[in-house]
């Protein structure tokens, strides 16, 4: 029981809005550059040109299969990349972007959403747009206040905001053009996805299911800004149409698979479109993955005991009017957080009649399966677990997974594989249309679910319904982390998605390494959590070289060529999910170093700066105090509010401060100050008198004071 619920917390770690200092920003300014054009991109530009010389879209080309056609480094002379030039990033919060390079010129951003602009040959920044977003929207963002990257199209750059605006830039000087709210600001929705362009219209989602909001994916024009269309995920709470492009697919098939009553009427239902967006140029239609329910738990969301459509779901809507043209769902009746957002990819396989062509979508979500489906109807062609679950029996001939009894009572706990951040999460994946292999960033993370009693009683900022302390115990000894950390495991897997298996695989140290980038050199590239950035022979797994980027190394890789010479990019930093509410999966704590971008090429002779230790002060700033029971009430109401920034059992990976050995911990009345009255928000640690009354706050700080005292591991 004790293991099980232990492992309880690892839902947690998607779920973090956290506090952290705000980085250091530079005003917007022009510079040249060697260029004629910047960003002059069209969607033939796009088709014909990306994924090649340049880097034109997040996923590489309108199918996204993140597989370059370069060869200039490959496997022969990828032993001799070097670091041809590396730039600092303003933060020292999560960086999960995909450089986009055009003209010469890299777009990438950072946490917070800030762009720049580099000359993508020597680094120099050109650039830099600060979108001045107020901090203490933080508590908003369920995964840290990180951005996946721009699109690029006509001159212009897009970003998504993390407080919810779609703006656009001029790619030569990094002046804003125009600006759109694409949420309800006084909700708790987030961006952090990358936008994608396609005929004029840039497609964009929104994050915030953990909170309770509705989901929606919009075009808007890229001349104006203006809305063409807007897909709703989940129904109008009233069943009602909303005026939008969505309308037609609810009276045909959304409606109906839901009940009429359930916190979804009240609490958004979830459902949003927080990353993975893909045009298939074919059809003319755009494809997107869907987000978990909002509470996750689904008797409370709906207790009619309905699919809940298009919650987990691919949904394929037309290019030009948002118009439904069929939908997938891979977790009928969620109450996992297994979305399907994860990233999808389009391709031609030999999966037709007699070995026909048939162009497919691929995607391997959070439910740990790996599914085919047909790009044109949505048709289910096979699935297969991709890594060890225990959620389901199987699926059936339509795909349908046989959910075990266990798994959907949750009644009491049941220790489940995988846990809500998934068999696979946001780092991208992978296809070499050569080997016809697609390349997972895959990762066991347990989790033991079970209904929070609190749910109805006491209120928390998040809206899942699972009980994240149950048996957990108040002091988290050496043996414990020790048992806890073994089953936490990470790895690279290559598949074969026209035999539906393995063809191999590379273990890594821990869960939550990076995405993954191919290339016709016959090369995979992955960066891992620790920040060893690594290339892989793409027919046999064998490591060929590997490099320490001195920080963690999750995003999406990325190549390009000018003047002749192919390089190799990738974006670092510490913070995301993982790092801020997993402090206890590390295995020595880390320093908070700024994000980078760091750059590769053969015969490239720059060395990264040394990471600079930092002497910490790890003792309790006060004695231990309080009954059993007020620590066991602190374990609780911490679990439920507090450890998604600094981590289970209160062990902070060293990316935020570890509250252990806190200030604020060690005097009442600057802790009340902070929980009570809010003195840190502008950090993005907001008050939580709204959720905690002042006896609840005191009980917090006796728990995290009694985990000072306990004999943990304090590296």
């Amino acid at each position: 029981m004790i293991r099980s619920a232990l492992l309880a917390t690892t839902a947690m770690f998607l779920l973090t809005a956290c506090t952290g200092s705000a980085p250091d920003t530079k005003e917007a300014a022009s510079a040249e550059k060697p260029a004629a054009t910047f960003a002059a991109v069209d969607d033939n530009r796009i088709k014909t040109a990306s994924a090649g010389e340049e880097w034109l879209s997040y996923g590489g080309t309108y199918d996204e299969q993140r597989h370059s056609t370069l060869t200039q480094i490959n496997k022969e002379n990828v032993g001799e990349l070097g670091v041809a030039w590396s730039y600092d990033l303003a933060t020292n919060r999560g960086v999960e972007s995909t450089p986009i390079v055009v003209d010469g010129v890299m777009y990438v951003t950072s946490a917070w959403s800030i762009v720049y602009a580099l000359d993508a040959k020597t680094g120099e920044e050109l650039w830099v747009h600060e979108p001045d977003v107020d901090r203490s929207m933080a508590i908003k963002a369920c995964c840290d206040v990180v951005n996946r990257g721009v699109a690029v199209y006509d001159g212009k750059v897009f970003v998504g905001v993390i407080d919810g605006r779609l703006q656009a830039l001029d790619a030569k000087t990094g002046k804003l053009e125009w600006s759109v709210v694409t949420v309800d600001q006084d909700k708790p929705y987030t961006i952090t996805g990358a936008p994608r362009v396609v005929d004029g219209k840039v497609l964009i989602g929104n994050g915030g299911a953990e909170l309770g909001v509705r989901g929606y994916v919009s075009a808007y024009d890229t001349d104006t800004g203006k809305k063409v269309w807007r897909f709703y995920t989940v129904p109008n709470p009233n069943k009602q149409p909303d005026g939008e492009a969505s309308d037609d697919a609810f009276v045909k098939v959304g409606n109906v698979s839901w009940g009429d009553t359930g916190k979804w009427t009240t609490e958004g239902g979830g459902g949003t479109v927080w990353d993975s967006i893909v045009y298939d140029e074919v059809n003319d239609r755009v494809i997107f993955g869907v987000g978990n329910g909002s509470p996750w738990n689904w008797e409370r969301r709906d207790p009619s005991g309905k699919d809940n459509l298009f919650l987990s779901s691919i949904v394929a809507v037309d290019a030009d009017t948002g118009e439904y043209a069929w939908h997938f769902q891979t977790t009928p009746g969620d109450t996992w957080d297994y979305t399907a957002t994860q990233t999808i990819i389009l391709a031609d396989l030999p999966l037709g009649e007699n070995g026909a062509s048939r162009r497919v979508a691929m995607q391997a979500p959070k439910n740990g399966f790996f599914y085919v489906i047909d790009a044109g109807t949505g048709e289910f062609i096979h699935a297969k677990n991709f890594v060890p679950q225990n959620w389901a029996e199987g699926l059936d001939e339509s795909g349908r997974p046989i959910v075990t009894a266990e798994a959907r009572d949750q009644s009491v706990p049941h220790f489940q594989t995988p846990g809500p951040l998934g068999a696979h999460n946001w780092h991208p994946m992978a296809f070499s249309p050569e080997l016809n292999l697609a390349y997972i960033p895959a990762q066991e993370l347990p989790q033991a679910y079970v209904v929070d009693p609190l749910a109805e009683s006491s209120p928390t900022k998040w809206n899942t319904g699972v009980d994240f302390a149950a048996g957990i115990p108040t002091e988290f000894t050496p043996e414990i982390r020790k048992m806890v950390r073994s089953t936490l495991k990470g790895r690279l897997i290559a598949w074969d998605p026209i035999k539906n298996e393995e063809r191999w695989a590379v273990e890594h140290n821990n869960a939550w390494n990076g995405g993954v980038l191919s290339t016709a050199g016959g090369l995979v590239f992955q960066g891992q959590l620790e920040g060893e950035f690594a290339a892989y022979d793409a027919a046999t797994g064998e490591k060929l070289w590997a490099s320490d980027v001195r920080s963690g190394a999750a995003s999406g890789p990325g190549t390009f060529m000018i003047d002749g010479e192919q390089y190799v990019t990738i974006t670092t930093g510490w913070g995301s999910a993982y790092a801020l509410s997993a402090g206890y999966a590390y295995d020595q704590k880390v320093e908070s170093t700024v994000g980078k971008v760091v750059t590769f090429k053969v015969g490239g002779e720059k060395e990264l700066p040394p990471v600079q230790m930092v002497q910490r002060d790890l003792t309790p700033k006060a004695a231990s105090f309080g009954t059993a029971e007020q620590i066991q009430s602190g374990l609780v109401h911490y679990s439920r509010n507090c450890m998604v920034c600094h981590g289970p059992f209160v062990q902070s990976s060293g990316v935020l401060p570890d509250l252990r050995w806190s200030e604020y911990s060690g005097d009442k009345e600057l802790w009340d100050e902070v929980l009570h009255d809010g003195a840190l928000q502008e950090n993005g640690m907001v008050s939580f008198a709204d959720v905690l009354s002042d006896e609840e706050m005191e009980n917090v700080r006796a728990y995290v004071l009694n985990q000072a005292h306990s004999d943990v591991n304090t590296n």
